[in-house]
């Protein structure tokens, strides 16, 4: 198919999108009208994520449906993050006219896969005309009358804990940038993150005292939680599971594995502090919060503040 977004329109651009959308149960209005109504349990949580072309993606590396999976899960990520429940995405998208009508069609199922994945409904958006692909997606959530997670609850003795993978979508990328392919394993783990959706509303009901997902790297997020907490985090880096990809890729590419680990971003796991004896069965306790004992808030790696590779920053 050669149709292009010139070709076919706005309108019938949107009717293409919306066209296979299925509401979930808290929707009474969803795509098609001036703004979409749901029903809220508890608080409304909101979270709006950003995801550019050569910036967050290009189209070489990704297929337009890894793109729809991966711009639907970082955003209800940041919701789990909050320990709330996702209910609804809205999507804005900005392409070229010369835009094919196949990737967009390519986009909507890798959307609407991972709406399914994550249990939400796609209940609204924008389609605009622009030089380079852009997608902001808004994500809701509920608390269902619970508080939500947030950043600055870490306390000293509290166990500091991961649930999801780490580290394998910055290598995926290592090995897309040299031109390579393989391992397969982690360049899919590139092209689709692997969300650890019911997690965040799990370690709610455990009592985390704070949450953040891992969008930008382990030491990177792990310090938001350090600063606003006011604390020191300690990780045990004997703690890391280091897969054998991850070592083969380092070993390439002349890294420490523990790099990908520590400072690779995008896999979106979340990343947790609990009292000890309450973190869930699935999660991996990694290290400790500390007080600051005139120390400034930092991550430190096995007992030294770490100075190497910290993660992602735009500016």
């Amino acid at each position: 198919m050669n149709e292009t977004f010139g070709d076919m329109g706005e309108f019938s651009l949107i009717q293409r999108i919306t066209r296979s959308v299925i509401a979930g149960p808290q929707v009474s209005v969803g795509p098609g009208d001036d703004g979409a109504v749901m029903s809220v349990d508890g608080a409304l949580v909101v979270s709006t994520d950003v995801m550019n072309e050569n910036v967050h993606f290009r189209t070489d590396w990704v297929s337009s449906v890894d793109v729809g999976h991966r711009c639907v899960g970082g955003a209800v990520a940041d919701i789990e993050a909050m320990g709330a429940v996702p209910t609804a995405v809205t999507i804005a998208l900005s392409a070229p006219a010369s835009c094919r009508v196949d990737w967009l069609d390519g986009f909507t199922e890798g959307v609407l896969a991972e709406c399914a994945k994550a249990e939400v409904s796609l209940v609204g958006g924008d389609l605009s005309s622009a030089d380079r692909l852009s997608i902001a997606v808004t994500a809701l959530g509920q608390t269902g009358g619970r508080a939500p997670i947030r950043r600055d609850g870490a306390r000293p003795g509290d166990a500091v804990a991961y649930r999801g993978r780490l580290g394998w979508a910055a290598a995926g990328l290592a090995v897309l940038t040299r031109g390579f392919r393989s391992p397969r394993a982690l360049v899919g783990a590139y092209q689709r993150p692997d969300v650890p959706y019911g997690a965040g509303l799990e370690a709610n009901r455990r009592g985390a005292t704070a949450m953040i997902d891992v969008s930008d790297g382990l030491v990177a997020d792990l310090d938001h939680i350090a600063q606003a907490s006011g604390v020191v985090v300690d990780i045990d880096s004997g703690t890391l599971d280091v897969p054998d990809p991850l070592v083969a890729v380092a070993h390439a590419t002349g890294k420490d594995p523990l790099d990908f680990l520590l400072a690779g971003g995008e896999d979106h796991a979340l990343l947790a502090t609990f009292p000890f004896g309450q973190v869930p069965a699935l999660w991996t306790v990694i290290g400790t919060v500390q007080a600051l004992d005139g120390r400034d808030p930092a991550v430190f790696v096995d007992g030294q503040q770490w100075l190497g590779a910290r993660g992602w920053t735009h500016f």
